[in-house]
């Protein structure tokens, strides 16, 4: 459960802050080309105006539009303008007349800034560049654009204003993003409880169920076997008739318990409730893990061989690591065949832990190799219940790595079977 409302939560986070850093981003290029565009054409114009009125000796009508009171004007009355007489709200022009390849003269359209060194960036242009060429440079670290279409005239235009109103808004619009994230934060968590709502109530049910029904069934359990315990003390031909059937009555009790507290162990996992961790060998762990099942694994025909680093420390639940540990190789002897051998083996690799089970026998069945983690997965139904198993095992060892933020996958190829497990230390 808290796994399906983790992956909700960051669903639904994850799509709304994409759309508002879509839509910020869009508004900033949409402010950038505006700006662009306003100085382009405040630089075409400029070099319009300056070629009508004279600065390159031809004097022809400049179109632009009027206002309601100036619509009694001529075209023609534009050529008794002069640059000088322009101001450009919002953008800093500059036209320079050019003698010779050299700054003969330097017209300011608006309110020059005194840190803005028209004469030595106009002469930096004329030096590096040949006419016809134009730039408009990065509008966000302020520098300067500039038309120099014409031998006799380059017109500047200064970067810096619009590098202030575009650096503002870019301020203003991370601001906005932050407000925004913080109120999605709350509404994907309100959209997550109502949306899991149903999920959580279900799964409440299943938990009590299980919970009700493991403490519905100790005590019966508990009778039953007490009740066996005393029929076999009993004596002569009675005990002999009813043998069999308190060994049947021990039996099923037997399988119970261990079903029951399976089921708790695995509800308690799932919920994340994991115990105490400690720093621990692990290598240690693996190898006592591995010196227990070497007796079980030669009644089998089974060898086992490993390949630990020594010394390796986890922090980890050191009761959850062993049964972990148990749990694979358990499955591992088990399905392998005769006269082979199963494979333990732990590296170290930076922060990262591999532990490998390797072993030669029964493969997974293709496109099961994610489903034996799931619980009651049964392979073999007949052998299951043969060897008094339920599915339960690989459920559980899947928790307990998932509880340590571990991830754990198993695969079969070439008539190997193999376990992977990691851990980032």
């Amino acid at each position: 459960m808290k796994e399906l409302r983790k992956k909700t939560f960051v669903t639904i986070f994850s799509i709304l802050s994409l759309i508002i850093v879509v839509s910020l981003i869009l508004i900033n290029v949409q402010n950038y080309s505006r700006e662009k565009e306003g100085i382009k054409r405040n630089l075409d114009i400029f070099d319009d105006f300056g070629k009508t009125n004279g600065l390159d000796g031809n004097r022809r009508p400049f179109m632009m539009q009027f206002s309601d009171t100036d619509r009694n004007l001529e075209k023609e009355d534009f050529g008794k303008f002069e640059p000088e007489q322009m101001m450009i709200a919002d953008y800093e022009v500059y036209t320079v007349e050019v003698t010779g390849g050299e700054v003969s003269r330097i017209i300011s359209h608006g309110n020059a800034s005194d840190d803005f060194d028209i004469q030595n960036i106009a002469e930096s242009i004329l030096e590096e560049n040949d006419p016809g060429s134009e730039e408009i440079g990065n509008l966000f670290f302020g520098g300067y654009s500039y038309n120099y279409k014409w031998p006799e005239r380059l017109t500047v235009s200064n970067n810096r204003e619009p590098a202030v109103r575009l650096r503002r808004y870019l301020l203003v619009t991370l601001a906005v993003f932050g407000l925004f994230e913080a109120l999605f934060v709350f509404i994907s968590k309100r959209i997550t409880d109502w949306i899991i709502k149903p999920a959580q109530e279900s799964f409440k049910k299943q938990k009590e169920f299980i919970a009700d029904a493991s403490h519905e069934l100790k005590s019966p359990l508990a009778v039953i076997v007490a009740s066996a315990d005393e029929l076999s003390e009993t004596d002569g031909k009675e005990k002999e008739k009813e043998g069999k059937l308190i060994e049947n009555i021990r039996y099923e009790s037997d399988r119970m318990n261990r079903l029951i507290a399976q089921l708790l162990n695995l509800s308690k996992l799932e919920e994340g409730l994991s115990g105490a961790h400690t720093e621990e060998d692990i290598s240690k762990l693996l190898e006592k893990t591995v010196l227990a099942f070497e007796a079980v694994a030669f009644e089998t025909g089974v060898g086992i061989e490993t390949d630990i680093k020594k010394h390796v420390i986890f922090n980890c639940n050191k009761e959850e690591m062993e049964k972990l540990f148990s749990t694979i190789l358990d499955n591992a002897v088990r399905h392998s065949y005769k006269d082979t051998s199963v494979l333990a083996e732990l590296k170290e690799s930076g922060n990262q832990i591999n532990i490998r089970i390797v072993n030669k026998g029964e493969p997974i069945p293709k496109g099961e190799e994610e489903r034996i983690f799931e619980r009651f997965y049964r392979g073999d139904e007949s052998r299951n219940r043969t060897d008094n198993r339920y599915g339960l095992g690989l459920a559980i060892a899947a928790s307990i790595v998932k509880n340590h933020h571990g991830k754990i996958k198993a695969r079969s190829e070439n008539g190997s079977t193999e376990f992977e497990i990691r851990f980032k230390k």
